[in-house]
């Protein structure tokens, strides 16, 4: 009986004891859980080595042994250096700054591979600048911007391969040229602009003269058309009235010969017309022989001679 309260302190601290190293174990499980976001993998060392290559989910570290060695994105980067200078094949000296565009694909060669990817990156793409610049003039290198870019991409892509890291695109951002180049090349640009200027004035200059004198050959023609219209209406309105006159002769005719008219009127009718005839000066009437033996043949030459015209001569044909 005198030991029961010690046996039960004992017991009590033994309980506590357990619970704490129990909690404890249970804090220690619950840190050591990782969770490895989407696009991105941790490198697990255990005991100095590497051990594995996390993937996207839920992992468990085992403490004190295992340690996150890296943590890498796997999402495509964007890495923009500082500009180089660079000198062309015809000795210009420049200024180009490079955009790399990469990704990591292996994340163990990425982690042991290479001390620093990002610089080794930037030095490389500024040696392989130097190369392929070396072997373009300027004037190649203003207008060869892809194929330098493409060109980088293949050199840089096959360089990184051993580091885990794969190169999609390189990008030229800004070449930039001595200060007296770009004052030449702005006066040539103003020069080729002005060029331009005066070609497109002489070519609108030159199209306003050919619109011009294709509407006065358009004019020309229609005045012509026009014409010949006319002319062509003018003789059919002739045509007609020429054949109207001798539709109404014709007419006139068919009807004598219808109402068998006698010589008498129609030896009348003829010094009716003589006498329309003899209306004119200078005029020299002709009577037939077939007329004088009219009875009125005497009063109508009476009432012709009645009137006299100096210029007139009256010439009777008894044939």
């Amino acid at each position: 009986m005198i030991y029961t309260p010690l046996i039960l302190s004992i017991n009590y601290i033994s309980l506590v004891i357990a619970i704490v190293v129990a909690l404890a174990i249970f804090i220690l499980f619950i840190r050591n859980i990782r969770i490895v976001p989407q696009a991105t993998t941790f490198v697990i060392e255990r005991l100095g080595g590497y051990h594995a290559t996390w993937q996207t989910g839920i992992h468990v570290k085992v403490p004190f042994i295992d340690r996150v060695a890296n943590i890498i994105s796997l999402k495509e980067q964007v890495a923009d250096f500082q500009p180089q200078a660079v000198i062309t094949k015809d000795n210009v000296t420049m200024q180009i700054d490079t955009v790399v565009f990469f990704q990591i694909v292996d994340s163990k060669l990425y982690t042991y591979g290479i001390e620093n990817p990002i610089m080794a990156i930037e030095n490389l793409s500024a040696t392989t600048l130097r190369n392929l610049i070396g072997d373009l003039e300027l004037d190649e290198t203003l207008t060869s911007r892809d194929v330098i870019n493409t060109n980088m991409r293949q050199i840089l892509d096959v360089a990184t391969d051993p580091w885990g890291i794969k190169v999609n695109r390189v990008e030229l951002k800004n070449i930039i040229p001595p200060r007296e180049i770009q004052q030449a090349m702005e006066r040539q640009m103003k020069a080729e602009r002005e060029k331009r200027e005066k070609i497109l004035i002489a070519e609108g200059m030159k199209e306003a003269a050919i619109r011009e004198a294709e509407g006065d050959k358009e004019a020309a023609i229609l005045r012509a058309d026009a014409k010949k219209e006319q002319a062509i209406r003018e003789a059919e309105g002739q045509a007609q009235a020429i054949l109207k006159v001798q539709d109404a002769t014709a007419k006139g005719l068919q009807m004598i010969k219808d109402v068998k008219a006698d010589e008498g009127l129609i030896a009348l009718r003829g010094l009716e017309t003589m006498a329309k005839i003899g209306d004119g000066r200078a005029t020299k009437i002709i009577i037939p022989s077939s007329l004088q033996g009219l009875a009125g043949l005497a009063q109508t030459l009476q009432t012709i001679l009645n009137e006299p015209d100096p210029n007139a001569d009256v010439n009777i044909d008894k044939t």
